[in-house]
């Protein structure tokens, strides 16, 4: 064990409000995630509408804050309204985004209405690919309008009197990207342009709601952050979010390029901030842009074979243009899937880590990032298969930040032993940058003045050695220490199962000391850890 780590945490040292909405989760209809696992009528616990009511009670016992839906990719070519209507009247259409045939027995009114069902707010994702402004300004009229119309009228006759209310509109999906269709990988310009009037039209429809426009789907990608700017440009006064995309990957069993990952987030997030602060200079505007990260995730993945000659900036793209007669489409049968809503190949507990360190990353920024939609967060909430459905180690740290995680983020300073990420390869387009003393403890808190609540999360992102650390709390005087929560396991390689379902589950360190202001705890090796306070 190494020296002791200290944790300070002062009330006056405010960061921002925390959002609901950064505790929410991304659905997209690739593979079975909804004809198997959101939806199959088949199951048996099926509702009237098909869906599958031991998913649904889950996901409502975690208290789900919002899902950003339907898509992703899967967007870009598809038109919501062969989805609405009576279902035999429906149109099956070919997926080119993942190569599956969609029967669109699950559309437009079945998302918002599994959204009503689970009781999370529904963040949605329009068609800025194939579709125009006249599918923008008619999906809000269909959603939001009272009625009186004849697409408000038309929601009412297929079933929803009321207003779905949507708030946040998403403008397309990763619109830079070349594997998109319609992309605008080649015109950020034009892009911004189109979602400025996109805005423009929705928000003539429903004034309350809030739009995001694309920036470049990942900071690796080679026209990264140039492509940002020209977009923002033209849409800075007619926007409320900019939406952000990252997937960090790590070799195998490398622990600290894994868990030390969310410091690339926070280098995203950082030029973000500063690209939107320099356009609203540039604007002379009044108006501060939010963050969106609605497509997150953290997994390891072994390292491809150099490509020896390839020049990133000229070929980064050039697998995405490759076209083969032998691609065969897959219809997807809900009532005939394996395993779903997992975290990759890793174990359950440093799959854990490695998303729970993304979010606490922003709440390091709650200021800006407002909202957060983990791409395998409804696997965190509810692992599945054919049958049944289970918790994951995700599904606790993921709780706890939802539980406890509300009022406002507070800085923390950390004193303890450091890490470093050597620079690694995955590929051509995931190549990573070394990076120096990444303190072993990440850590973020939150502050609820109005319920008397103080949480401290910590991570210990030590592979090696437990950690002896104090907790300074003193600044908050008449608050008492409530408890100690830790999760933890031996072998990094263990998954929960149905079957095996207490494997990794949390507990409280009777252990853990409070006296004069400071606690006093053990943490274990790669462990989560919260610390509860009241007033």
């Amino acid at each position: 064990m190494g020296k002791k780590a200290t944790i300070t945490v002062h009330p006056s040292y405010l960061i921002g409000e925390i959002s609901p909405r950064l505790y929410g989760a991304f659905l997209e209809p690739i593979g079975q995630m909804v004809d198997g696992i959101m939806y199959n009528p088949k199951h048996p616990t099926a509702d009237d509408m098909g869906f599958r009511g031991d998913v649904i009670n889950s996901l409502k016992e975690a208290n789900l804050p919002a899902v950003r839906l339907p898509g992703g990719n899967f967007v870009s070519g598809w038109d919501w309204k062969d989805s609405i209507g009576p279902k035999d009247q429906r149109k099956v259409h070919l997926d080119t985004a993942w190569h599956q045939i969609y029967t669109n027995e699950v559309g437009h009114d079945e998302y918002l209405q599994w959204a009503e069902r689970v009781g999370f707010e529904p963040l949605y994702t329009i068609n800025l690919g194939t579709g125009d402004i006249n599918d923008a300004v008619y999906i809000t009229e269909y959603t939001n309008h009272e009625g009186g119309t004849y697409w408000s009228d038309l929601r009412r006759k297929n079933g929803h009197e009321k207003p779905y209310g949507v708030k946040i509109w998403y403008l397309g999906n990763e619109m830079d990207g070349p594997w998109q269709i319609g992309s605008w990988e080649l015109d950020p310009r034009g892009y911004g342009i189109r979602a400025s009037e996109v805005s423009k039209a929705m928000k003539w429809v429903d004034g309350s709601i809030e739009t995001a426009v694309c920036v470049s789907c990942s900071p690796l990608i080679c026209h990264y952050p140039q492509w940002d700017y020209d977009v923002l440009q033209e849409c800075y006064e007619t926007v409320d979010y900019i939406s952000m995309h990252y997937y960090h990957v790590a070799p195998p069993n490398d622990y600290a390029a894994l868990l030390g990952g969310s410091i690339y987030y926070e280098d995203y997030i950082n030029t973000e901030v500063a690209l939107c602060d320099f356009v609203q200079a540039k604007c002379h505007s009044p108006r501060k842009m939010k963050l969106s990260f609605d497509e997150y995730g953290s997994v390891s993945r072994p390292a491809a074979q150099p490509n020896y000659g390839f020049t990133p900036t000229a070929n980064l793209h050039r697998s995405f243009y490759n076209f083969s007669a032998d691609a065969k489409y897959v219809l997807h049968d809900p009532d005939n899937m394996g395993e779903g809503m997992m975290f990759g190949r890793q174990g359950d507990m440093i799959g854990a880590l490695a998303n729970t360190s993304v979010q606490l990353a922003f709440l390091r920024h709650a200021d800006r990032v407002k909202i957060g939609c983990m791409t395998h967060g409804l696997g965190a909430l509810c692992s599945s298969n054919h049958d049944h459905v289970w918790h994951s180690a995700a599904y606790y740290p993921y709780l706890h930040l939802m539980r406890y995680g509300h009022g406002v983020s507070l800085q923390t300073a950390v004193d303890c032993e450091t890490f470093d990420i050597p620079a690694y390869y995955i590929d051509e387009g995931t190549q990573f940058q070394k990076r120096e003393d990444l303190p072993f403890l990440d850590t973020a808190t939150a502050l609820d003045e109005n319920t008397g609540e103080l949480n401290i999360f910590v991570i210990n992102r030590n592979w090696n050695d437990d950690m002896s650390t104090d907790i300074d709390v003193t600044a908050f005087e008449g608050w008492k220490f409530v408890e100690h929560i830790q999760m933890y396991s031996d072998d990094m390689s263990t998954r929960v199962t149905f079957d095996n379902p207490d494997v990794i589950v949390p507990s409280i360190n009777q252990d853990t000391t409070f006296q004069n202001g400071k606690v006093n705890a053990n943490l274990k090796r790669l462990s989560w850890n919260v610390f509860r306070f009241t007033k």
